[in-house]
């Protein structure tokens, strides 16, 4: 499998905050770590996982934009042969495997990307690393990391509720079960005392 080195990745959102400042890329940081450190607790590759969260939103570089990202993001890793990183891109927004799931913003996309997105929906089987991100995207802010709760709460305010919101919800929930017993462990205490002041504080 091809992937960049922490180094190149660390790099790369560099380079992407350059050209679109803002918090995403501190969401990114703070993704990566949290992946991290969750990956480590489980045994599976803490390198890989950190890569994948710190270039999970990669796409932004683009500018601000909706679902697009996720196509730019996608299209960029594949263009430099990162295909699990490229995959995670699409993946990372789809805890519930559904297209209509997604609730991040415009749906700003051809209808060439949002076909490319189903296909990956369809036939990815999502492993370790999908789950992963998934887990850490929903507690990482640009703070920090949060309760799972306060995050889906603030992007419901911004985003809005639907018929998908609840099974999104649980999808998450589920995902912090399955990594709680993955872990031996209450994912939480990994991260306590930042959870309680950036949750709380």
């Amino acid at each position: 499998m091809n992937a960049p080195s922490r180094k190149e990745a660390e790099q790369l959102l560099i380079w992407a905050h350059e050209k679109n400042p803002g918090a995403w890329a501190d969401h990114s940081r703070v993704v990566g770590r949290a992946a991290e450190t969750i990956a480590k607790q489980c045994k599976i590759d803490s390198d890989l996982a950190y890569t994948l969260g710190l270039l999970h939103d990669i796409g932004r570089y683009e500018g601000v934009r909706g679902l697009h990202h996720l196509n730019a993001g996608y299209e960029l890793m594949m263009e430099r042969h990162y295909e699990m990183h490229a995959r995670i891109c699409l993946t990372h927004s789809f805890p519930y495997q559904d297209f209509g799931a997604y609730g991040g913003g415009a749906l700003d996309c051809t209808e060439i990307e949002i076909e490319q997105i189903k296909q990956v929906l369809n036939e990815t089987i999502y492993d370790d690393y999908d789950k992963i991100i998934q887990l850490c995207d929903a507690i990482g802010t640009a703070q920090g990391i949060c309760l799972i709760d306060i995050r889906l709460l603030n992007v419901t305010r911004r985003y809005g509720f639907d018929d998908f919101t609840l099974p999104k919800w649980d999808a998450f929930f589920n995902l912090k079960d399955y990594f709680d017993v993955k872990c031996g462990m209450n994912v939480y205490d990994l991260f306590y005392e930042e959870i309680r002041k950036v949750s709380f504080d």
